[in-house]
């Protein structure tokens, strides 16, 4: 019994500052975040409580409906991207008789670490409708087809959204594959005496030991995209007109262009309700007995 109570007394020591850390850092700036949010406030003014009239303006913005929109578009192509072609290049990576696999790997992940300038920068030039390398693909395969990407009302969010799932893919690459070479090789041997070929070991044996590992990377991606920000700001600053706007963009024009700070803490606290609500869906639909090994 002193035995278990020592244990519990050097976990809440070890943890304490680490809770501390998160309550000081996280959890008071979303509640004074979810405070402000009653308020009708420019930011530098005395506060005048407003009740719900915030929320009451924000469902009823049109804004609004469209960010919620190009949220859920954003985080879909980041999820499959990102997770889908990640798993195909850890697949494609963990065969010996790939060659050059380390130089694969460590060329994968340099977009990781550039600036996400430097990448948005990259993807304008791509992007760009008279001289972008998208355009001059269509041109030496003898198509006329020619897109401005960035310009398009409906190709906007999605070329935004390829560019930051290009940059951080690897990323996700690196997860996937550090938790596939951890499973025991004797389970793909016992696999490929019985004559299972690459997908079929994929499926019954690697994916479901990397249930745990999916819904990370799951996770991760949904509310990375719900949060997005930076990628829309500096390749299209919320255009054409609205239609690459999110919450986070839309949260950002009401507290610095329009100084509705009131107005731009219901923006947030809303997205965090809508990241919470993702996670809380991910962890339900993807919730099974972990398998250890």
């Amino acid at each position: 019994m002193r035995n278990v109570s020592q244990k519990r007394a050097a976990i809440l020591v070890f943890t304490l500052p680490t809770l501390i850390l998160f309550t000081v850092i996280v959890s008071i700036p979303i509640c004074n975040t979810l405070y402000r949010s009653f308020f009708n406030w420019d930011g530098l003014s005395k506060p005048i409580f407003n009740s719900i009239a915030n929320y009451k303006q924000l469902f009823g913005d049109n804004l609004f409906r469209i960010s919620l929109k190009n949220g859920v578009i954003y985080s879909t192509v980041l999820a499959v991207y990102q997770i889908g072609i990640s798993s195909l290049l850890a697949v494609l990576l963990s065969l010996k008789k790939i060659k050059g696999r380390k130089i694969f790997r460590t060329s994968l992940f340099i977009p990781v670490v550039l600036s996400v300038t430097v990448v948005c920068q990259l993807w304008i030039s791509i992007y760009n409708g008279q001289y972008g390398l998208l355009n001059k693909i269509f041109e030496v395969l003898g198509t006329q087809y020619r897109q401005d990407w960035l310009s398009g009302k409906n190709s906007a969010i999605i070329a935004i959204a390829f560019a930051n799932s290009w940059q951080y893919m690897g990323y996700y690459l690196v997860l996937i594959y550090a938790a596939m070479q951890s499973i025991p090789e004797h389970y793909y041997e016992a696999a490929e005496i019985d004559g299972a070929g690459t997908l079929t070991k994929y499926f019954k044996i690697t994916l479901p030991l990397l249930t745990e590992n999916y819904k990370l990377c799951l996770t991760l991606t949904i509310t990375g995209g719900l949060k997005a920000f930076s990628t829309m700001y500096i390749m299209s600053a919320g255009g054409p007109v609205t239609a690459t706007y999110t919450l986070t963009y839309l949260m950002y024009r009401s507290a610095f262009r329009v100084n509705e700070f009131g107005y731009a803490c219901a923006s947030a606290s809303v997205l965090v309700i809508q990241c919470l609500l993702a996670t809380i869906i991910i962890n339900k639909l993807m919730s099974k007995d972990v398998i250890y090994y």
